[in-house]
């Protein structure tokens, strides 16, 4: 399992805007081959902030699988006018995990 993180700047004042198209962009992502789930988060400090977070089956579904894609046409199209500056993305394994239902009592 992949998880990209994408940290978004969205222009001030786009903000509700932007949740809006996001809403809408969900179906062209969730249709891609490897993908497994996303959540778009908002910063509590910074309202224009959002952080992405989206699990992929390998690195090539992202990176190939979408981002050539007709899907990605369509996401880029409605979101990255939104941006300032170009979100950074970038992609990790998970290295460890724990839960509360984890610990000693």
């Amino acid at each position: 399992m992949i998880l990209e993180i994408a940290m978004l700047e969205v222009k001030p004042g786009m903000e509700e805007q932007f949740e809006v198209d996001f809403k809408i962009a969900n179906t062209y992502i969730s249709a891609i081959n490897g993908y497994v789930k996303h959540s778009l988060q908002k910063c509590i400090e910074q309202k224009n902030k959002y952080s992405l977070l989206v699990e992929w089956d390998t690195l090539e579904n992202h990176i190939v699988d979408f981002r050539q894609s007709s899907e990605y046409l369509k996401w880029k199209k409605l979101l990255h006018h939104y941006y300032d500056p170009f979100p950074t993305v970038e992609h990790f394994e998970k290295v460890f995990e724990s839960k509360k239902s984890d610990t000693i009592e």
